[in-house]
Formats: structure tokens, sequence, C-alpha cells
């Protein structure tokens, strides 16, 4: 392999040793480092499935998935590397996977063929081992062979380098092969494709249309993206296994928080704490969170995506915990709880936590294979509705409130509520509306349930008490062959379970 210098390498810092005498010796006395045999991971079998079902759905089609590149943090400090999702479901890699790693199923006569591409274990005869601080051994630790990524996940593999050809295949003026790429995932290697020549005809779901500029070009190719969120929709069997893990390592961060709390209400920052108490879970049991962590306490419980959490967490006050952890598969929980920080609800929180709770069950009790998915929310919206038309905070009644063209109730629960869940926190995002807001449910489909009511501290709408109380109520389902499945139920729901939970740490 050629020598590859960093890409963001800084020259006029650098105190790397040059001699020839320093390469010769740092090249020379090593052991030999014999490719251990690994035998296929758990996923193979099932990325394979996924792979063939995308290979059907585009026949004659090059398909190109990235994991993508690091991004940059700080100068040369990078974000920690997380694949793109559709190229993890694809392969079945997941937190190990190395950066800048292409997936390309290559078009033949009776489907695809596989091939990872990859930049593979560099020799210690090379600069890259000792001077690249971006991918050198010396740096980051060693990177796999193809040998042992092949066996691993039972893919062809080959070096990275080697994609140049699958490049400049692409723009041959002799190919007959469309090729679609997911666009967000790589960047880089999206322009590069875009700049292939564009005469040739791309393929759309029912068209096949000529691309007459790289704006249309760029349209017509997302079909890829949108076909990998719509293949996730239902979850096979390996990835109900990974939510159910999931969940059971974030009802363990929860637990982790609930005894640490003397220690965070003690602190001027308690919000932190909570969230540097699930974080250590998350790192302990899992790759990391699978999304920034909300610990909101008192009246930050008001702000939804309230991730700054440098509050205090004071008795009296009610703190909403919205959280998950991502395992090294990438899979991940999500799950909120609103606790009473010391230890039961007041009167008006109680009647606010009571309202999302039944609102939450509301919403679980309809759900199974052949309603939409969107009926969930709207059974949901229909108790927000009644509950505060009960109270006098709507001008007319609840009946009234959710027509389309008033909507007065939603002022206290702007956002949605449920979402798929699965390798990403709002899992099957590109999906068609048709497949995703207005589908109908099938066993095996993952998603949240999270109602909630947001009483701002200067809402003038509501009475004093109200001011400030925020609570969300978040769980995990699956949908089952004539029913559903609360993955969370195990992590105390009910005021009684809540306060009894809480009430270990008084």
């Amino acid at each position: 392999m050629a020598d590859q210098k960093a890409p963001r390498a800084t020259t006029n810092r650098s105190t790397t040793p040059g001699s020839d005498t320093f390469k010769q010796y740092i090249s020379s006395q090593w052991a030999e480092r014999p490719d251990e045999e690994v035998p296929a991971r758990e996923q193979s079998a099932f990325a394979a499935r996924r792979r063939a079902a995308i290979s059907a759905a585009h026949p004659g089609t090059r398909l190109i998935v990235p994991a993508g590149q690091a991004k940059v943090r700080s100068n040369d400090t990078d974000y920690p590397f997380r694949a793109h999702s559709a190229f993890s479901h694809l392969t079945g890699w997941g937190a190990d996977t190395v950066p800048g790693s292409v997936l390309v199923l290559e078009p033949t006569a009776d489907g695809h063929e596989a091939t990872l591409y990859f930049r593979a274990s560099a020799g210690r005869d090379s600069d890259e081992f000792y001077a690249n601080p971006e991918i050198g051994e010396f740096w980051i630790g060693p990177r796999p062979s193809l040998a042992q990524v092949g066996t691993d996940l039972a893919l062809a593999t080959r070096d990275l380098a080697d994609l140049d050809a699958v490049i400049a295949a692409a723009g041959s003026a002799e190919s007959d092969d469309d090729t679609l790429v997911v666009r967000e995932a790589d960047p880089d290697l999206t322009r590069r494709l875009d700049a292939l020549p564009t005469g040739a005809t791309d393929k759309t779901v029912d068209t096949v249309e000529t691309v007459d500029t790289v704006a249309d070009r760029a349209a017509s190719l997302d079909v890829l993206s949108r076909d990998l969120s719509e293949l996730r929709l239902v979850k096979d069997d390996y990835e109900i296994a990974q939510m159910r893990a999931a969940v059971a390592a974030t009802k363990r961060g929860f637990d982790d928080i609930i005894d640490d709390l003397p220690e965070v209400v003690a602190h001027r920052r308690g919000e932190r704490l909570v969230e540097g108490t699930f974080n250590r879970r998350a790192r302990a049991d899992g790759n990391t969170v699978g999304y920034d962590t909300i610990a909101a306490s008192g009246p930050h419980a008001c702000i939804l995506h309230w991730t700054t959490n440098d509050g205090v967490v004071a008795p009296g006050d009610l703190i909403l915990i919205d959280a998950g952890i991502e395992l090294e598969s990438l899979y991940t929980a999500d799950i909120t709880r609103t606790l009473p920080i010391s230890g039961t609800f007041s009167d008006v929180q109680r009647l606010v936590y009571e309202a999302v709770l039944e609102a939450a069950d509301a919403a679980f009790a309809i759900v199974r294979p052949g309603i939409r998915f969107r009926e969930i929310h709207a059974t949901a919206m229909a108790v927000i509705a009644e509950k505060t038309a009960e109270w006098g905070f709507l001008p007319v009644s609840a009946a009234e409130s959710i027509q389309p063209e008033q909507q007065y109730h939603r002022r206290y629960m702007v956002h949605g509520t449920s979402h798929h869940l699965g390798i990403d926190v709002h899992d099957c995002a590109a999906a068609r509306r048709d497949l995703y807001l207005d589908g109908v449910l099938e066993p095996g489909m993952v998603f949240t349930i999270e109602p909630g009511l947001y009483f701002q501290p200067d809402d003038l709408t509501v009475p004093e008490a109200f001011r400030g109380i925020g609570v969300r109520i978040e769980d995990d389902i699956l949908v089952t062959a004539d029913g559903a499945e609360n993955l969370s139920i195990a992590i105390p729901r009910t005021v009684a379970d809540v306060e009894a939970w809480v009430a270990v740490q008084k």
C-alpha cells in the first residue's frame, strides 16, 4: 500500500523523525501478527437478507452505500466516528466500522454481487504506520485485514484504493448500468459521482428519465436513501433482540440516576450529573448514548430538546429525563421518564402526570397490525384535548379543539406522539409518507409512544400553579402478531411505581 499523508496533517508543528536511519529502525523487529480466525458475526446472515431485498428492488443498478468519513470537531480533533445507518444495516458492521468504508452492490445477471471496500491495515514499513495521526496505527490502533473483515461479515472485501475502478466504471460510456448512491453518507464521494458524465439515464421508482442537470440527477438518486429507510420499517429477529437489549441497558442507566440522586441534588449543576451518570452506563454497557441526553429539571422540562443540562435539580420540582443507550450494533433505545425529585408528586404535578399517562395508555391500547400509524397520535391527542379542556385551558370544547382548523390544545404539546425507532433514534426518516405517517402497522415495527404536557413558565393561559411543569412519558413499542408489547414496561411509569422508585434514595 502506498504511503498516505494525513489530509489534515499540520507540518508546521510536526516533530516526527524523518531520517532514513529512523525509518529503517521503526519498520524493523516487529513480531509477526497473523490474522486471527473469527467466525461470522450473528448479524451477517440478517445483513445478507437485507442486501438481497434492496437488490431485488433495483435490478441492473449499481448501488453504492458509504459508511462516511470522520467529521472535524475542532481543528484536527474529530467527533467519534459513527457509520451511516444504511451502511451498518446492510453490512452488519457497527461501532467497529473503519471510517471511509464503502459497500458496493454490482449488478449481475441474477442480482448483485456485494463487495466491501475499506482501508486495510498498513504494513509497518509504511510512513502511515507512525506518521499519520489520522489513520496511522501508532495513533489510533491497528485496522483489521481484508481477510478478517471478510470472514467477520461474510462479505467479499477489497482495498479502498480499488474503489477508483468502480467509480470509473460508473462513468464509462460502455457501461449500461445506472448508479445510485446514498448521497448524504459521504459528500465527497457523492460529488465525484455527480461529476461523471450525465448523458445516460438514471432510474427512479416508476420512470426512466433523462438527467439534464446535476440537481435533477441528485433528486433522482435520492431514491436509494428512501428505499433503504423503508427497508427498516419492519425489524427482523436480530433487530428486535437488539432493541430489547438496548432497552434493558437503558433501564440500568435510569436506575443509576436514581442511585445518584442525593449527589445530583447537592450539586449546583445537578442536570450535568444526571447526564454524566447515564452516559457512564452507556459507555459501560453499550457503544454510547443514542442521542444527547435530556436532563431537564423544573421549567427546563418545558424545553422539548433541552440538552444544555446545566441547571440545578431541586426538591419539589420534576425532572424530565429523555435518554437511550446505543449498542455496539448501533441500535438504540429512546425512553423518557419524569420523576418527582423529592420522591412524591404534588397535587398539580400528579394531575398533569396522570393525564399524560392516560394519553400514553390510550395510544398503546389501539396498537395492533392493520391500523394506521397516524391513529396513535390522534388517540393520544384526543386525551390531551379532553384534559386541557376539562381544566379550563381551552377557549372551546375538546371536540372543537381537535378539529384540524383549531388545535388549541396543541399549544401544550406541539410535538408528535410517535416515531419509528431502531438503528436510528428517528428511524426510517426518509420513508414515504404513505408508508410512514399514513402507513399500516405490521408485526415487527418498533416505534415510540411519547405524549407530553408542557406549561411554559410565562404562559398566561394556565393557572400559576401549572406554569413551569413539563411532563413526558415515552416508551418503546413492538407490534406483535395480534397486538403490541411495551418493551420498556419494566422501567417504572405509574405514579405509585415512580414514587416508590425514587423513594429508594429519600
